[in-house]
């Protein structure tokens, strides 16, 4: 058995071990090397938080495990491929690469469908359902410019 295959299978053993308490049906695990450095499990229903996905909680604990926000050199572990926020987060925090168990379609199958989201990320800002609305751009501007010229910024 590769180690992928047993990590991923601990990622999936989670999310059944927490569906049982009533918990979404996802897991996922961080590992650095040959080490698990974070886990997480969907607590979506539980915290009441729609951002509380597996991936999304493994990745915010393998931060915190291994005191940096960048996970470079990690791999993500989930028992489903990742929906577009999880993806995005695994991107933000540098991880090498994503294993996954489950496709989106299974998932869709089940009751979790992603699709409008994936479709929505190339459509143009102004035709996309959820309405997006610029203003006080200069503001807005003037902070990220005070940023770039910050000498002693820690980059991310």
């Amino acid at each position: 058995m590769s180690d992928d295959e047993a990590f991923l299978r601990e990622a999936i053993r989670l999310a059944g071990e927490h569906l049982e308490a009533g918990h979404g049906p996802f897991g996922a695990l961080v590992v650095h090397g040959d080490e698990i450095v974070g886990r997480g499990w969907n607590s979506v229903t539980v915290s009441l938080d729609p951002t509380a996905h597996a991936e999304v909680l493994a990745i915010r604990n393998a931060c915190q495990s291994l005191a940096s926000f960048s996970l470079a050199g990690c791999t993500l572990y989930t028992s489903c491929e990742p929906c577009p926020m999880c993806w995005a987060a695994a991107y933000w925090a540098r991880v090498d690469r994503i294993v996954y168990a489950a496709t989106r379609g299974d998932a869709a199958r089940a009751g979790f469908d992603d699709a409008q989201i994936y479709e929505e990320l190339i459509v143009p800002t102004s035709a996309r359902r959820m309405q997006m609305r610029q203003l006080l751009h200069a503001e807005g501007l003037g902070v990220l410019e005070r940023w770039a010229a910050m000498p002693n910024k820690v980059l991310y």
